[in-house]
């Protein structure tokens, strides 16, 4: 028997073989439409399967008599017709922020089985009529129970088979939800030997400064739970209770040497014990994630900086030869250089006279972007390099955070593809294979020098790494799949960034050129770099403060240190640029065109001055001093100007007059 089409069904070979009917009464009835055949026949495998409750009463009895669990099979068909895996309950259990753990798969599938065997459980409890077809009057516990103990091989549900406890499930998940599918046990340390009080133990004492191996720490941590070592916190000088690492039975929790290989060795353990034994430096460069980038498209869009030490030394103090580069970032050519023995505010400034030279000589723009380290450029960061004074765009890399630097990788690929090709001693004494050199150990007082085996001059390493900047430069583009064909330095000059500014060279000469003060002499020349330069105009002089003629000239030098344009400023303010005195032979005899030229040039300037100085309307005035006048003049003068007139004399009264006057009017 089986439930099929919504009813329990008997196959026709049960009823002849069974002897519920004989072979012609079946035949007879199918013909004459006695019973319902739910299915047809189809072969061996598909039996015809007629409905149970559609035969005669008696071949009806007869069947339940022999199959007196019919009933239950037709709820366990009904269940099973309708069973449905439940959608949400998967995206629920694999959803972390919903069930507050990380579940197994195998957990996973089991939650979301038990949840859709009891939504069907519930439809069919929600459904009256069907319960009452299937169960009888009322919902019938233990009869569903059973079915679903008999479906637990097809669907391999974990539900209890118990009527009691199955009810009180349904009742909880009808309450609560796919959360109530999931034991409070699961995750729950509580029940584990190694709970995570013992594992945060283990874990500090394997963090302690002098590194202590594995087997080190689960010897310290034996000590500490039978009381023969003292753990204490760093931070609150707290000590640990050995009392709270005990077992079950109150003894000291011991754990087997493996067990604290296994907690060490977690990848969470490990990365705690290396944050601890680490410096911030060595634990960013080896433990922390980076970020990834890739590179632009033209060339002077940015500029990368940093310093090098030459790898050979010199011959006369047997120390390295600082330099300073400034490296393109999509090309990657070396665009500026300077050398010194001292790594110091010099040699940045030098790097980027040289940068600002060879793009003054190309009639390049300014770059667009520029990044550099913290440790020499950090007194520029409110001047020269603030964002928009020269670049726009300007970055300062973390101290000490090499891998932020571009440079740092251009330094290496230059010193591995080309210096250590044209050169000997290049590497390190503690490198591999080919990157290896060799010292010789100076058994002396101090048992700390060592020799290498040549020194060179200053000149030599010099011209040695300009040598070696030019083939770099020179050399194929790495990235031959953006710039098939093209050199570094093709790259550099055939894809230029179109919108870079024009170079500047009046507000560098301020920021990284040399400053000399000086004087205007005589309304017209200045003394730089031992000669002469011309004010642009007379009128400059106006632009001067009161009584002060003296000025600061800037200006970029050239590869020889001589000034190329030179500005004068007075405190910050920009007064000129002058230009250079050109002098000429005062022998006529052996006067040239240049000679020649360069006397009208000076005549004309001359001749502008004279004219500035008649071309300022200022009035011609005399002065005479005031005398004091004479008495004859004074009696002359008053008979001129008083009129012919006689007038009345003048009756002087006495006080006693005036005031007896006073009292006869009142």
């Amino acid at each position: 028997m089986e439930y099929y089409g919504g009813a329990v069904c008997i196959s026709a070979r049960e009823l002849v073989g069974e002897n519920i009917m004989t072979q012609n009464v079946y035949k007879n009835g199918l013909r004459r439409g006695k019973f319902t055949v739910v299915r047809r026949g189809g072969g061996k495998d598909t039996p015809a399967l007629i409905a149970v409750d559609s035969l005669p009463e008696d071949y009806k009895t007869k069947v339940i008599e022999l199959h007196p669990n019919s009933d239950e099979l037709c709820l366990r068909g009904w269940i099973t017709g309708n069973f449905e895996m439940d959608q949400a309950a998967i995206a629920f259990f694999n959803d972390r922020k919903q069930t507050g753990i990380d579940l197994p798969v195998a957990k996973i599938r089991e939650c979301v089985i038990n949840a859709s065997v009891l939504n069907t459980c519930i439809r069919l409890y929600d459904r009256a009529a069907t319960a009452q077809r299937l169960m009888g009057c009322k919902y019938d516990w233990t009869r569903m129970a059973a079915a679903i103990a008999t479906l637990k091989e097809r669907y391999g549900h974990t539900l209890p088979q118990h009527p009691l406890r199955f009810r009180k499930r349904v009742a909880l998940y009808r309450r609560e939800g796919y959360i109530s599918l999931i034991s409070g046990k699961f995750g729950n340390q509580s029940a584990r030997k190694v709970s995570q009080a013992v594992k945060r133990l283990i874990i500090g004492i394997a963090c302690q400064k002098n590194q202590p191996y594995n087997k080190s720490v689960w010897e310290q941590y034996l000590m500490f739970v039978t009381g023969e070592l003292d753990v204490y916190d760093i931070e609150t000088g707290e000590l640990f209770n050995p009392d709270d690492y005990t077992d079950k039975n109150g003894d000291p929790l011991s754990l087997s040497e493996s067990t604290v290989n296994n907690i060490l060795n977690e990848p969470k353990s490990k990365l705690i014990i290396e944050k601890a034994q680490r410096s911030r430096i060595s634990f960013m460069h080896e433990q922390m994630p980076h970020v990834h980038r890739h590179g632009g498209q033209w060339s002077l869009s940015q500029i990368t900086m940093d310093d090098v030490d030459l790898t050979r030394k010199l011959r006369d103090t047997k120390q390295r030869v600082h330099a300073y580069y400034a490296y393109d970032v999509v090309s990657q050519c070396v665009v500026g250089a300077s050398y010194g023995r001292k790594k110091d505010e010099t040699l940045v400034v030098n790097c980027f006279r040289d940068m600002f030279r060879l793009i003054d000589r190309n009639g390049w723009g300014i770059p667009a972007g520029i990044e550099v380290e913290n440790h020499l450029m950090t007194q520029y960061k409110d001047g020269f390099l603030q964002a928009g004074i020269v670049f726009p765009f300007v970055h300062f890399c973390a101290p000490q955070n090499s891998q932020e630097k571009y440079a740092e990788q251009l330094n290496g690929a230059k010193k591995r593809s080309i210096i250590h090709k044209n050169h000997e001693g290049i590497g390190r004494f503690y490198g591999k294979g080919k990157w290896r050199t060799e010292s010789k150990k100076i058994s002396d007082a101090d048992n700390d020098t060592w020799e290498d085996k040549e020194y060179y001059s200053w000149d030599e390493l010099v011209a040695d790494d300009l040598r070696d900047s030019y083939e770099w430069n020179h050399a194929p583009h790495p990235d031959q799949a953006r710039f098939p064909g093209m050199t570094r330095w093709d790259v550099l000059t055939g894809r230029l960034n179109p919108s870079l500014q024009p170079l500047d060279k009046l507000r560098l000469s301020w920021y990284i050129g040399e400053h000399v003060d000086t004087s205007v002499r005589r309304n017209s020349t200045v003394t730089v770099a031992g000669e002469q330069w011309w004010l642009s105009a007379p009128e400059v002089i106006e632009k001067l403060r009161p009584n002060d003629y003296k000025v600061t000239a800037c200006y970029l030098p050239d590869e020889d240190g001589k000034p190329t344009d030179v500005y004068l400023f007075q405190g910050e303010r920009y007064i000129d640029k002058v230009e250079r005195v050109v002098t000429y032979n005062r022998v006529m005899a052996e006067q040239t065109d240049e000679d020649v030229a360069a006397y009208i040039d000076q005549q004309k300037k001359i001749a502008r001055t004279a004219k500035y100085v008649r071309s300022i309307d200022v009035p011609s005035v005399g002065v005479m001093s005031k005398e004091p006048a004479r008495a004859s003049d004074a009696v002359a003068l008053e008979k001129e100007i008083t009129p012919d007139v006689v007038l009345p004399p003048v009756v002087m009264e006495t006080a006693a007059q005036t005031r007896n006057r006073a009292v006869s009017n009142i």
